[in-house]
C-alpha cells in the first residue's frame, strides 16, 4: 500500500514539472538570452503580418504566449506536453497565434515568423511540434519548435531591428536545428492537472 501511495505521489511530483496546456509563460531563446515577443507592429514587408521578435528585458507583458492544443484538436487544461505533441502558440495580449510561411524574414532572409488570426483562431500553418528528449516537455528542459506545416525550426541568430522596434531581435523559421533554436520556459502561470477523483470500492 505504501509503495502504491510512494509512486502515485512520485508521478505527481513529475507531472508539476512539465509544460501543460493552457499555461501561460514566456519562452527564452538560450543561444541568445532574448524572450519571444510580440506586439500590434506589423511587417514593412512580406506578409505585412504582425511582427514576433526576441527582446532582453525580462518583465515585459508582451512576451507572455499562451499553450494550447491544434485546430480542432484542443488538449486538456492541465495537461502534460508530450514530445512530439502539436501545439498553437498564442500571444496573450494579441490573441494571435505563432505562425510562419513561405515569406522571407526582413533582415536575414531566413523565413518570416508572425503572429496570426484574431481571438486565438488562424489556419493550419499555426502549429509547431515541441521536440523533446523525453516522454513530456519538463519545464527546466531546453527544446526545439518546428513548424508542422513547413519543416522550420524558431530560431533567432541575432540580427537587430532599428525604428519602431530599435534592439529588437528578429524571430524567425530556420531549416538546420542548431544552437540557434533552443528553447527554454521561463516566468508563467503554469496550470496542473486537475486532481484525479477517489473512488471508494465496495467491500
Amino acid at each position: 500500500m505504501f509503495l502504491l501511495l510512494w509512486s502515485k505521489c512520485e508521478g505527481r511530483e513529475s507531472e508539476l514539472n512539465t509544460v501543460t496546456c493552457g499555461s501561460l509563460l514566456k519562452l527564452l531563446n538560450t543561444r541568445h538570452n532574448v524572450r519571444l515577443h510580440s506586439h500590434d507592429v506589423k511587417y514593412g514587408s512580406g506578409s505585412g503580418q504582425q511582427s514576433v521578435t526576441g527582446v532582453e528585458i525580462a518583465d515585459d507583458a508582451n512576451s507572455y504566449w499562451q499553450i494550447r492544443g491544434k485546430p480542432n484538436r484542443p488538449c486538456q487544461r492541465g495537461e502534460a506536453i508530450k514530445c512530439g505533441q502539436g501545439i498553437r502558440i498564442t500571444h496573450m495580449k494579441t490573441g494571435r497565434n505563432l505562425h510562419t510561411h513561405h515569406f522571407s524574414s526582413p533582415l536575414s532572409n531566413n523565413q518570416e515568423v508572425s503572429a496570426f488570426g484574431e481571438n486565438g483562431e488562424g489556419d493550419n500553418l499555426d502549429v509547431w511540434a515541441v521536440q523533446c528528449d523525453g516522454s513530456h516537455w519538463e519545464r527546466e528542459e531546453d527544446v526545439r519548435f518546428k513548424h508542422v506545416g513547413t519543416d522550420v525550426f524558431l530560431s533567432v541568430t541575432g540580427e537587430q531591428y532599428g525604428h519602431p522596434i530599435r534592439g529588437q531581435k528578429e524571430v524567425h523559421g530556420m531549416s538546420s536545428a542548431n544552437q540557434n533554436n533552443w528553447w527554454r520556459s521561463m516566468e508563467g502561470v503554469f496550470l496542473q492537472p486537475s486532481p484525479m477523483p477517489l473512488r471508494h470500492d465496495e467491500l
